[in-house]
Formats: C-alpha cells, structure tokens, sequence
C-alpha cells in the first residue's frame, strides 16, 4: 500500500463527490431559472402526435385526463375508431360527461367500410362537428383522435383545417390532432410535435390488439 492510498479518507472523498454534485445541480437550476424567468403568458397550442409507433392516441388521451383533473372542459373527436368499443370512451362518458365531450364520429378504418364516399361524408361530419367544439373558447382542450389519417387519404382539405385553426381557433384553446403520417404543413403549423417511432409491435409477433393496451 502506497502513502497516499494509506491517507486516502472514504469519508471525505463521499463528502466531496456529494459537494461536487450539489455545486453542479445548483449552477443548472440558476440557469434554468433564468430560462423559466423569460417565459411570459400562455398560448393555445396546436399539438401533433403521429408517426409508426403505438402510442399517438393515448398520448392524446392522457393529456384529455389531465384536463378533467384539473376542471378543465375538453372534448375529443374521433375521426376513424368510432366503431371501437374504446376504453377511453367508456370512462369518458360515463364518468366525466359533464367535463368531457365525446363524438364518436368515424366508422372504422377505410378497409373495413370499403366505401369511400361514406368515409369522406363521416370525416366530414367530424370536423364540423370539431370546428363547432373548437370555436367554443370554454372548451379549453380539442383532441381530434386519427384526423391524420383523414388528411392523408383526402377526406379533408388539409389547407381548410390550417386556415381554420390560424383563423378562427381561440386564443387559450389547445388542439391535439393525432395519426401517422401528418402532413408537412401541419408540422410547420404546430407548436408542438411529437413522433412515435416503433422499435417492436407485438402484431408482427402473430398477437392480436388486445383490451387495455390497443383499446
């Protein structure tokens, strides 16, 4: 054993890691602060979740929930899953109708209707009914569930949706539209977006969408 590993003491060296540690944490926290010191104001946002992988509507739904939690009247508009028996819908409706708004509006997925003139008259009663909801400044939160997938096949004209939510959205109002492939003007649009990306998905594994994790 060298001199200096003799006089080596494990407290002090514990004690100086954690003064080290607590010398960093604070010089982050000065700077975040001084980042949270400049944020002024609240804004309605226009908020994207799309991309392959599983999660885009839940993550929609969970900020519904938060919503409720905190009093705040919502609604969701749902543009393709309206034939599913979802678990989101039931606790919605049955529990917080007074808070939340549901519509169920779309008839399932464009291969299971084979029809695309009633697919485009069901996309177009949703966002009718979704600008109707929107235009409600009380409504502080609009999920329009899979309006993506609405766009992308042309059911709706994308150009008419991004004039209305620059227009006519109300200030404080927050519009969550959900769905893969979102289209690149409403990116450009949003204020916030998010893309799930899918590493594994039990279906390729033979495993069918099951309750409480698809629906």
């Amino acid at each position: 054993m060298t001199d200096t590993e003799a006089t080596v003491d494990p407290q002090a060296v514990a004690e100086s890691d954690l003064a080290r540690h607590a010398a960093k944490m604070a010089k982050k926290k000065a700077a975040r602060d001084k980042i949270m010191a400049a944020k002024e104001g609240e804004k309605g946002l226009i908020i994207v979740h799309t991309g392959a992988g599983k999660g885009k509507s839940s993550s929609g739904f969970g900020m519904i929930l938060r919503c409720v939690a905190h009093g705040m009247p919502c609604a969701v508009v749902q543009f393709i899953k309206g034939a599913w028996d979802t678990g989101e819908r039931r606790l919605l409706t049955t529990h917080f109708a007074d808070l939340c708004q549901f519509h169920a509006m779309g008839e399932g997925f464009t291969w299971e209707t084979q029809d695309k003139a009633r697919d485009i008259a069901a996309a177009k009663a949703g966002w009718e009914k979704a600008k109707e909801l929107i235009r409600d400044p009380s409504i502080r939160m609009v999920l329009l569930d899979e309006i993506n997938i609405a766009l992308r096949y042309d059911y709706l004209d994308l150009a008419e949706v991004l004039e209305f939510l620059r227009t006519e959205k109300p200030p404080l109002t927050h519009v969550v539209l959900t769905g893969r492939n979102a289209a690149e003007g409403l990116i450009e649009a949003a204020d916030l977006v998010t893309e799930m990306t899918l590493v594994k998905h039990p279906f390729r594994s033979g495993i069918k969408a099951q309750i409480g994790v698809e629906f």
